[in-house]
């Protein structure tokens, strides 16, 4: 298919911009410009904030969707928002979260985790890992059905959550229903066919996923652990089932497809769906075009499906 014609608008505009001169300019950029393309605020039954204590007090902001059936336990996703490891805050995700889970009809466990440069690969992750273990095991007090967690996450996001299942997996940690992987960056290598039809152009560049990589790992070696790149696992056998949305028009569209493939050839439920016509962090574009609304129609189907409203 060809660009969605407002998507193709927005590029036009967005390609001529002038790029920020520093990453503390790219934060503010990042925030300020998907912010504007949110649309409506949607509401939610509730929101709550948790401070998990430990050396670093670790924000969870959790987004229970809108008529949940008081007093019965719900299905949960602990999500990781986007921004190639460096970018990107809670505040810019609540739009993004609350429509998640008015759309699948989880509680949504949105994790604060830190970011890189500041602290790189594995501290992320083991924020995320430790927020997905607290809900876990306070699950009875959170009002969730710990038989029906899942991970979550877009775009780097989408590798922590990918990780994380490898993690529990590995360490006979929480035991996942399912892993929801939206546009995932799940390799260190820029080489794939998408990578090179996309390269420039189509808002996220393989020069700026080069900067993110750079940003989170502490050497190139760090790309090799599956834990940092989890297409690069010996196996995926004994992983939740997942799905995996891709943007046609996105550097990392072939690694999705290719991590789906590999969960299948390794015996785990998993479906891909490619959303046409749209570019990467289309999770942010319901104020830009209506076919924005699809990735949340195929999470929330998939997620019903998957664990029940």
């Amino acid at each position: 298919m060809s660009l969605d014609p407002q998507v193709a608008a927005f590029l036009a505009q967005a390609n001529d911009a002038p790029q920020p001169a520093s990453l503390a300019d790219l934060r503010a950029a990042t925030e300020t410009g998907l912010r504007q393309l949110h649309g409506p605020l949607e509401d939610v039954a509730s929101i709550r904030e948790y401070v998990l204590p430990g050396a670093h007090a670790l924000t969870v902001r959790a987004y229970v969707p809108a008529g949940a059936e008081t007093g019965k336990p719900l299905p949960a996703i602990v999500f990781a928002h986007g921004g190639g490891w460096c970018l990107c805050s809670l505040d810019l995700y609540d739009n993004p979260c609350r429509a998640l889970a008015n759309a699948t009809g989880c509680v949504i466990f949105s994790v604060d985790y830190r970011l890189a440069p500041e602290h790189k690969f594995p501290v992320p992750l083991d924020d995320f890992y430790r927020a997905l273990c607290w809900v876990a095991q306070h699950a009875a007090a959170l009002g969730i059905d710990v038989k029906r967690l899942a991970v979550g996450g877009d775009s780097a996001g989408g590798n922590l959550a990918a990780a994380a299942a490898l993690m529990a997996r590995d360490q006979a940690g929480p035991a996942l229903a399912h892993q929801l992987l939206l546009y995932p960056a799940l390799d260190f290598a820029f080489d794939t066919p998408s990578y090179q039809r996309y390269a420039e152009g189509h808002s996220l560049t393989r020069e700026a996923m080069r900067f993110c990589w750079s940003a989170y790992l502490n050497a190139p070696a760090d790309g090799t652990h599956p834990y940092a790149a989890p297409l690069r696992a010996a196996s995926l056998k004994d992983l939740p089932p997942a799905t995996v949305l891709v943007c046609e028009f996105d550097p990392l569209h072939d690694e999705g497809m290719t991590y789906a493939q590999r969960l299948r050839d390794d015996g785990v439920a998993a479906a891909c769906v490619r959303l046409d016509g749209m570019i990467h962090a289309s999770m942010h574009m319901l104020g830009l075009t209506p076919a924005a609304r699809r990735l949340f129609d195929v999470a929330g189907q998939a997620m019903r499906t998957a664990l029940g409203k």
